[in-house]
């Protein structure tokens, strides 16, 4: 805080987060400390780079007045971030119940026996805000689980382990038909034995009534093949 006998000044120097081809505003504030009347006035030593609002005024006794400092949007980062512009705050004891359009630069010259108080402010680029980290959806290993916002902007607390809940549903299904399968598979197999094995019995019983394979002894065969092989699939 820059502290005269007449206003304190918060920040003492005006700190821009530069980004290029954006307008950039801070602000500062004037508080008077007196029981009078302050004028002020801002000057600075670039005037086309800056927009002041307001750039004069009057303070009244114990109050405070917000001046807002806006730079235009630059094309070129400066070397090293560095700025050599600076700002000229002039403050000076006004008649009572002065306003604005009372201020004349007769005002703030000091070879007219004028009180006139006057604070050099400079002016630092400092980097932006980092934008906020992305909240990954779901909770993390070994968290608990987080809250949800829904369309109304109403909390749902459950969300998470609604979520949970139907993997783990999901999870149980996919258990069973593994099962399932499994045991079609077993009951396929079953079911190949004990084709071969009757199989092998009309085969030794036609070897003994005449002994060589009859046609229909081959057509049999084959249709327990096919049979066999659509349910081994």
């Amino acid at each position: 805080m820059s502290t005269g006998d007449l206003l304190n000044i918060e920040p003492p120097e005006l700190q821009f987060p530069f980004e290029l081809k954006k307008q950039i505003s801070c602000s500062m504030q004037l508080l008077n400390k007196t029981d009078k009347h302050v004028a002020f006035k801002v000057k600075t030593t670039n005037p086309k780079k800056y927009c002041v609002r307001p750039n004069s005024g009057i303070v009244l006794p114990h109050s405070t007045c917000n001046v807002v400092v806006t730079m235009q949007a630059q094309k070129e980062t400066p070397p090293d971030m560095q700025c050599k512009d600076k700002f000229l705050l002039q403050g000076a004891v006004a008649s009572p119940g002065a306003t604005p359009k009372d201020i004349t630069p007769e005002l703030f010259n000091k070879e007219s026996g004028n009180l006139v108080e006057e604070c050099k402010l400079k002016v630092n680029y400092v980097a932006p805000p980092r934008p906020p980290s992305p909240v990954r959806e779901g909770s993390e290993e070994g968290s608990s689980p987080r809250a949800s916002i829904s369309d109304n902007g109403s909390i749902d607390t459950n969300a998470a382990p609604r979520s949970f809940a139907e993997s783990n549903d999901k999870s149980s299904e996919a258990m069973a038909l593994i099962s399932k399968l499994t045991e079609e598979k077993n009951s396929a197999i079953q079911q190949s034995k004990k084709l071969h094995q009757e199989l092998e019995l009309l085969r030794r019983q036609g070897n003994k009534s005449s002994g060589g394979i009859s046609l229909m002894y081959v057509l049999l065969i084959g249709l327990l093949g096919l049979l066999l092989g659509y349910m081994l699939k």
